[in-house]
């Protein structure tokens, strides 16, 4: 049977392009179901969509005909599921989820997925899932869990110097030498002008470039 469960997420604010990151689910943490997800809860899950090149769907409160974008990336590391996701800002449902994210109106996100190994504790009542089948994470209105929380949402105006835009590109996907490349151009063109501020051809550059959307 698909289970779901509840995080809360904080959302500054939302990249133009409707991209966000953050966990999707905290490792060791009892929710109001009083469950505990723990530390490689995910993998086979993930290991499976790997190798079929899939991703768990992103979904509008767990309704399976509303999809509102892709994940770019999910993996687990020490604190949880750590995922990263692309709205699909053309379609009505996406830029309605976009526009409610903005407004922080919506600050939650709940994963679906199937039990496949757990263990209950009758003394404090608390059950342990070792082991899930990952089917779709999706945005909602109520959270019930307040440790998961989206980090970082990709936003030019976030970026105050060069190192920031490094950072920037690599989160969307790029490797550290096209990142390092980019950077090092935009600063040679800078450089060719002296009274020009040198971060202002590198936002401008990266606003016309377009970021891969990858899947792991």
């Amino acid at each position: 049977m698909l289970k779901t469960r509840d995080f809360v997420f904080n959302i500054k604010e939302v990249a133009e392009n409707g991209s966000f990151s953050g966990y999707g689910s905290v490792f060791g943490v009892i929710d109001s179901y009083q469950e505990i997800v723990s530390k490689g809860a995910f993998t086979d899950s993930l290991v499976k969509h790997k190798s079929n090149g899939t991703m768990p769907a992103m979904l509008w409160q767990h309704k399976s005909s509303e999809p509102i974008g892709v994940f770019t990336s999910m993996e687990e590391d020490d604190v949880g599921l750590k995922l990263s996701g692309q709205i699909a800002m053309k379609t009505q449902r996406g830029s309605e989820a976009y526009e409610l994210m903005k407004m922080k109106a919506i600050s939650g996100l709940s994963i679906g997925f199937i039990p496949q190994d757990e263990q209950f504790d009758r003394k404090t009542g608390v059950t342990t899932l070792i082991k899930v089948d990952l089917w779709e994470t999706s945005l909602v209105t109520f959270p019930a869990n307040d440790a998961a929380r989206v980090q970082s949402v990709k936003s030019i105006e976030d970026i105050e110097n060069l190192r920031d835009a490094e950072r920037f590109l690599r989160d969307s996907g790029l490797s550290k030498r096209e990142s390092v490349a980019i950077i090092s151009r935009v600063k040679s063109l800078a450089r060719s002008d002296s009274g020009v501020d040198e971060l202002a051809p590198l936002i401008e550059a990266m606003k016309g470039y377009q970021l891969p959307i990858i899947t792991r």
